[in-house]
């Protein structure tokens, strides 16, 4: 397995694999590796001879110090386990001057409304510290193909848009959320629920289901109200939003239309720790 630490190392790495006419697929994390992110990787390489994955902690997507502080970082356990890939992987692990340079700022993006809504609502600057971090990667791997999990739907809606609008040569997938047994959508934040946390965590997917059914018959309105009550009697998670969006646009719904793909999201605070997930309704 190549590692490079150095954006020229790993353009040196790809252009040799482009003379060779080989399909590069790309898996950008922010480490603390699990299943999910494996998940990806193996979609990619049913799909490229080689998968690029980057491991960088990207510091402009944070809008709390002590949430960037508290990220999960584990790059030795995140290369052993990458491991099991073996030359098929090309791992990119760059300090932040490697993307950055002198100046740690993101750039200032428009994605048509996408970055306002729900995630955007409460993570204010989220989406241009994304925007900036994915589209720098992009520069520099110059996929043929990226892979995002759908646990980030409004994340890989938006890298849709950037894709779109800056006219870039790079086909987005996006791949199905990647679940514990128990329905917990994995996240590298999952680490740091204690273990009652844990063992409460599973009732988010399990009210993203029921509000799919319920949404059959009901209106989205009586949903979300029904979501909130759900988890105003839970001890341990606290709702911060639950909406009902457009797929496309993630505009959240007043009535349902049958030409249209609707989406639930919601986020939930385990303590100081954050879960998001997600379901589709149609």
């Amino acid at each position: 397995m190549i590692i490079c630490h150095k954006k020229e190392d790993l353009r040196q790495v790809v252009d040799g694999l482009r003379r060779e006419n080989q399909t590069i697929g790309f898996v950008p994390t922010m480490g603390a590796l699990h299943d999910g992110h494996l998940s990806l990787i193996r979609k990619g390489l049913e799909e490229n001879a080689r998968m690029v994955v980057s491991i960088f902690v990207n510091p402009t997507q944070f809008d709390n110090t002590a949430d960037l502080e508290k990220y999960p970082r584990s790059i030795e356990s995140d290369l052993e386990l990458l491991q099991i890939f073996s030359k098929d992987v090309i791992v990119y692990a760059p300090a932040a001057d490697d993307i950055y340079g002198n100046s740690i700022s993101s750039e200032h993006f428009n994605f048509n409304g996408l970055e306002d809504q729900m995630e955007g609502q409460f993570r204010k600057g989220h989406f241009d510290g994304v925007g900036t971090v994915v589209k720098r990667l992009f520069e520099i791997v110059q996929p043929d193909t990226a892979y995002f999990g759908k646990k980030d739907f409004q994340q890989f809606r938006i890298i849709q848009e950037l894709i779109k609008k800056h006219h870039l040569p790079i086909k987005v997938v996006g791949v199905e959320i990647f679940r514990d047994k128990d329905g917990l959508a994995l996240s590298s934040r999952n680490e740091r629920l204690t273990k009652a946390q844990r063992e409460a965590a599973p009732f988010i997917y399990k009210t993203l289901k029921t509000a799919k059914n319920r949404f059959g018959t009901e209106s989205a309105k009586k949903v979300a109200e029904w979501v909130e009550k759900q988890f105003a009697e839970q001890d341990l998670l606290t709702l911060e939003y639950f909406t009902i969006a457009d797929e496309a646009s993630l505009q959240t719904i007043q009535r349902k239309t049958k030409t249209k793909s609707y989406r639930a999201f919601i986020a939930v605070y385990a303590g100081d720790i954050r879960l998001i997930d997600n379901i589709a309704l149609n």
